[in-house]
């Protein structure tokens, strides 16, 4: 099975794979600290807890294993700083996949959202019948959307979804990318 690299370089940003229990200290203690910021956003924050963090990162070698879920923590300075994602959602079409991202409050602005974003996405690309890779989120998130206009992601569509975190509007925007739209911007990149 053909599966994304488990390390990823970029410069002053490293993307890995979680380390299961090794980063549940400080994986839990960056999650403490963001609380106020990924509260509006993520409805995962109000069930917050160790015992959560734990759980979340036992299951990861698994579904890495299978195929199903890539999570890498994002890590700046020997730190993490976050956590980004590439995955099969539920009720996603076949070839395609979602991406996921969060920051600690710290890293952002920085432009790290947008780097790990890109790295999942050639990450997609390299694997077999990805033709398309998806970025979800609230449109009032704009700081969320901001990364995949970034990245020459266009607007597939926009659709009823339950609020279920404070902030959310009751909509989801669908940001998507094809693997021939990505192969033309990096082309065009290379020209410039």
């Amino acid at each position: 099975m053909d599966l994304p690299s488990p390390v990823i370089e970029l410069d002053d940003l490293t993307l890995r794979r979680f380390d299961g229990e090794a980063d549940v200290p400080e994986l839990f203690r960056v999650i403490e600290e963001s609380l106020e910021h990924l509260r509006p956003w993520m409805p995962w924050v109000a069930e917050h807890s160790l015992g959560m963090t734990t759980a979340f990162l036992a299951g990861r070698a698994e579904r890495w294993a299978a195929g199903e879920e890539f999570t890498y923590a994002i890590v700046r300075g020997g730190a993490i700083v976050g956590a980004c994602q590439l995955y099969r959602h539920e009720g996603s079409s076949g070839g395609g996949l979602e991406i996921g991202y969060w920051l600690h409050p710290a890293a952002t602005g920085r432009g790290v959202a947008t780097r790990a974003a890109r790295a999942l996405v050639a990450q997609a690309f390299r694997l077999p019948g990805v033709d398309h890779v998806d970025v979800v989120h609230d449109p009032a998130n704009r700081a969320s959307g901001a990364v995949p206009a970034r990245l020459g992601f266009t607007e597939h569509l926009r659709r009823p979804a339950e609020a279920i975190a404070p902030a959310e509007s009751g909509e989801e925007l669908v940001w998507r990318i094809t693997r021939g739209q990505a192969a033309a911007l990096a082309a065009e990149a290379g020209q410039a």
